[in-house]
């Protein structure tokens, strides 16, 4: 029996999970914590209750995830240049770097993926999994509201 595409899809997913486990082990960073880095890279310096949002997490939890990356040295709180009762979450440098880095790594994966897939088929690969994307996210957001 061949397997479905949902299983395909579950197979791709347990190997980028398995991929970042390895590229970050040892550095103290999770996957909640990447994924505020990648926000932070590309929306800039941002309030806690911004972050919140972007991330879908509770301000709770934001403030776990700032707390951790702030002591490992990935981002700084700055004052909020005309809020006196905000602080902006920033990168450090070395941050933006190891974020530059990965930025750079992300394309050349995807590169080599793309590779995989003969010239000719790729547009409708894109279009695909795209389509599949945005129709798991309808799926998803309409069962959460009915939650």
């Amino acid at each position: 029996m061949n397997p479905l595409l949902l299983d395909r899809l579950l197979q791709i997913a347990e190997l980028f999970q398995k991929d970042m486990a390895r590229a970050f082990d040892g550095t103290g960073l999770t996957p909640a914590r990447v994924h505020l880095l990648w926000v932070l890279q590309h929306a800039g310096p941002s309030t806690q209750q911004a972050l919140a949002k972007l991330c879908a997490v509770s301000p709770r939890n934001i403030t776990g995830l700032v707390d951790g990356l702030e002591s490992s040295g990935h981002v700084r709180r700055t004052p909020h240049p005309t809020d006196r009762r905000a602080v902006l979450v920033e990168l450090t440098p070395s941050a933006v770097t190891t974020m530059t880095r990965m930025q750079q790594e992300h394309v050349e994966l995807n590169e080599t993926l793309i590779s995989a897939i003969a010239p000719e088929d790729r547009d409708a690969v894109e279009r695909g999994v795209t389509a599949l994307a945005e129709h798991l996210a309808v799926l998803v957001a309409e069962a959460e509201s009915a939650t």
